[in-house]
């Protein structure tokens, strides 16, 4: 049997208290959705019409049920108890439906990751203050690693507090990325470590 890869977000993960998990796979499962919208497109027009059914269904999910697909009733149970609304995970749709367009503006690609940052601070009961800069670092890292866009450059990143950072680690991957121009390999041992320096002490 082969053994699926592990990725940074699977270190990152160990990070987070146990009960949050299932939260923080929540989350990211509809980020992923989005973006592999994005990514299996044969034309920008169909994807721009997937990713607004997507808005469209995460803003329903304040007012009815979650409709018989698995991402999204995972979102109603994990997340909307925890104060993540449906209309602030819709959100998240603008970044990549910046993505699609020509010469897409870059502040938009990356407002993505300073909402995302903003949602998952809200699960670890953090108002996300501060959060902007590493989210959106995050966001570009992320872009390179899926689409092959240029890295973006690093960012002086402040000391974290203990609250937030099984979410920081990812600003910090990102950052060593940054640092070096290029995408490392995911999930080795020095990743592991800048996980564990981050948590002990804040950078």
């Amino acid at each position: 049997m082969s053994q699926v890869s592990q990725t940074d977000r699977d270190l990152v993960r160990l990070h987070w208290p146990p009960e949050l998990r299932p939260a923080f796979d929540a989350l990211f499962a509809i980020d992923d959705a989005m973006a592999e919208v994005v990514r299996t497109a044969r034309e920008p027009m169909l994807a721009a019409i997937k990713l607004t059914w997507w808005r469209d269904s995460l803003e329903k999910l304040d007012a009815e049920p979650a409709p018989a697909e698995p991402r999204l009733q995972a979102a109603a149970r994990e997340l909307l108890p925890r104060g993540v609304s449906g209309s602030s995970l819709a959100a998240l749709e603008d970044g990549w439906a910046a993505l699609l367009e020509e010469g897409p503006d870059e502040r938009r690609l990356v407002a993505r990751g300073a909402v995302l940052f903003m949602l998952a601070a809200r699960l670890l009961d953090d108002d996300g203050a501060g959060l902007g800069a590493a989210g959106r670092l995050w966001a570009g890292a992320d872009l390179t690693r899926r689409f092959g866009r240029v890295m973006p450059p690093p960012v002086d990143l402040s000391r974290f507090g203990k609250r937030v950072r099984p979410l920081t680690g990812l600003a910090m991957l990102a950052n060593r990325d940054a640092q070096d121009g290029a995408p490392e390999a995911e999930a080795t041992p020095g990743r592991s470590w800048v996980l564990l320096k981050h948590r002990y002490t804040g950078r």
